[in-house]
């Protein structure tokens, strides 16, 4: 196959840049046929977008899947993605942190549609050993269990107090058992009324690393984020319902260079002289072939290569208390962030 018969398939896990890049084609497609006024705007098919801004440091996009054409071009399955967006995520402020959990919490909360006699089963997926994929294991070592109690002393715990367990299944590397095949077990021996599996994803800008949350009903693929799918935990496989929880941790090393090069690529397109020789080659180059021969030179020196930040260890310890606090708080109505933290401290 050459590079020209390949398709043009940047990796993303997240819902909110699989719609930038269906409507950046839309657009494109506008240009070559008619303007905007003409057309009446940008509609999807079978996708529903609802943008918020919660203040200047946190964004809310809620994307609704709706039919099978919503399917195919996102190329994900029917169901809500709720993305949340703020680069204090990364930094060291609690203030932001606590507003972003409390919007966090509202809507795992408004997923959930939980009763309060429902059984949890909280999944860490990923593997500790490894930083970006850490975040799964450090989420589950932050959750408030309590299923034992709500057995053992229904009398001594408060009624908006729900039956969690949680548990960080490893990967298939180190297991040798499938992660679907343990979750399967597990939910065939407690049979819950819901999982939340939290994991790491991939994305498509550098800038969404560590700093997006993205929620789904859709459940997830374990290790799809880089290239390594396997069975799907969803309601189909499991038979329960599955909440996923993930954040971006790292990015396609051919992602990260064909952006640098079309920036590059761009300033030299505006300093070239219009309509000259070497702006006409600048306009004209197909993004397809450019990207394919990145991702064929990176291929046979590097793998399939994926790219983190340095401080990728102290971000995915703040994620992870990010996310379990607002995991907790979701699901034990009773309990304050405060209590939370003088049960783990």
């Amino acid at each position: 196959m050459t590079m020209k018969e390949k398709n043009f398939s940047v990796r993303t896990d997240l819902a909110i840049e699989a719609t930038e890049i269906i409507l950046s084609a839309e657009k494109a497609k506008e240009r070559e046929e008619k303007t905007e006024s003409e057309r009446g705007g940008h509609e999807l098919d079978g996708i529903e977008i609802k943008e918020e801004s919660i203040n200047d440091n946190i964004k809310l996009t809620k994307v609704k899947i709706t039919n099978k054409n919503g399917e195919k071009s996102m190329g994900k399955p029917m169901g809500s993605y709720i993305t949340l967006e703020s680069p204090a995520m990364k930094e060291n402020d609690t203030d932001t942190h606590e507003e972003i959990i409390k919007v966090l919490s509202e809507n795992i909360a408004e997923l959930t549609k939980l009763k309060k006699k429902s059984l949890i089963l909280i999944v860490g997926l990923g593997n500790r050993n490894i930083t970006p994929d850490a975040l799964g294991p450090l989420v589950i070592s932050k959750i408030l269990v309590t299923r034992h109690i709500t057995e053992s002393l229904p009398e001594s715990i408060d009624h908006d107090v729900r039956a969690v367990s949680a548990i960080s299944p490893g990967v298939m590397g180190i297991t040798g058992i499938e992660t679907g095949e343990i979750i399967k077990g597990i939910c065939e021996s407690i049979k819950p009324d819901l999982i939340i599996a939290v994991d790491a994803l991939a994305a498509r800008k550098t800038e969404r690393i560590n700093a997006t949350i993205q929620m789904s009903d859709t459940g997830i693929s374990p290790g799809s984020g880089v290239g390594n799918k396997r069975m799907a935990l969803n309601k189909d496989t499991l038979g329960i319902p599955v909440i996923a929880i993930g954040v971006p941790t790292v990015v396609d090393a051919a992602t990260l260079i064909n952006d640098t090069m079309d920036k590059v690529l761009n300033e030299m397109s505006l300093k070239a002289k219009k309509g000259g020789e070497f702006y006409k080659m600048l306009q004209t180059l197909d993004k397809d072939e450019k990207y394919n021969l990145i991702y064929e030179i990176l291929t046979p020196c590097n793998g399939n290569m994926f790219v983190t930040p340095k401080e990728v260890d102290a971000v995915v310890k703040r994620l992870a208390n990010i996310i379990s606090n607002g995991i907790n708080i979701a699901l034990h109505p009773a309990i304050s962030k405060e209590d939370i933290n003088r049960y783990f401290n």
